[in-house]
């Protein structure tokens, strides 16, 4: 009986290419930042629009954000659109608080923004006022182009935040 010959590892050009390094921050917002599920929160005109960019002509689905989550445990982004008065304050900032962390909240349309043109008690003077907000979409209404922008900018934002890894490292050095 012949031994068998012993097997060496060697280098193997065929896997050459299916190999990546990268760090987690970034895969983790990779991850994030192309896979965004918007809860439309639409009061007024701007949710025409808003509706409008979901269309097949502007097609928000090549960006990742085409699936909108009208249960707030689902979504990420909250895309304030139209006129908030403070009779709808209230439900505004529950669902705002039942979102899961990491969230954003882009405020679309002038009255989103700063009131708009209502200078009212019953109107809230911009939804900033009652949430942060990340990204502001200026108009009246604002263009389905326009709240693509400014989706995309905030892919940009959330591109170039600190994740799972800065963040343990700033809790380890508050706690000590």
């Amino acid at each position: 009986m012949v031994a068998p010959a012993e097997t060496h590892a060697a280098y193997d050009s065929k896997i050459e290419g299916n190999v990546v390094f990268t760090k987690l921050d970034s895969a983790v917002n990779w991850m994030r930042k192309n896979s965004l599920w918007p809860m439309p929160m639409g009061l007024a005109c701007c949710a025409i629009e808003m509706m409008a960019s979901a269309c097949s002509r502007y097609d928000l689905s090549r960006f990742g954000m085409e699936v909108m989550r009208f249960s707030p445990r689902q979504a990420d982004v909250m895309i304030v659109a139209g006129t908030v008065t403070y009779k709808m304050a209230l439900a505004v900032k529950r669902i705002w608080d039942q979102m899961p962390e990491p969230k954003w909240c882009i405020a679309m349309g002038a009255c989103a923004s700063s009131g708009g043109m209502y200078r009212s008690y019953a109107v809230l003077q911009g939804i900033d006022h009652l949430i942060p907000v990340d990204i502001y979409i200026s108009g009246c209404p604002p263009r389905p182009e326009a709240l693509m922008e400014g989706l995309m900018r905030l892919q940009r934002k959330i591109d170039g935040e600190h994740s799972v890894s800065e963040q343990k490292k700033e809790l380890i050095n508050d706690l000590s």
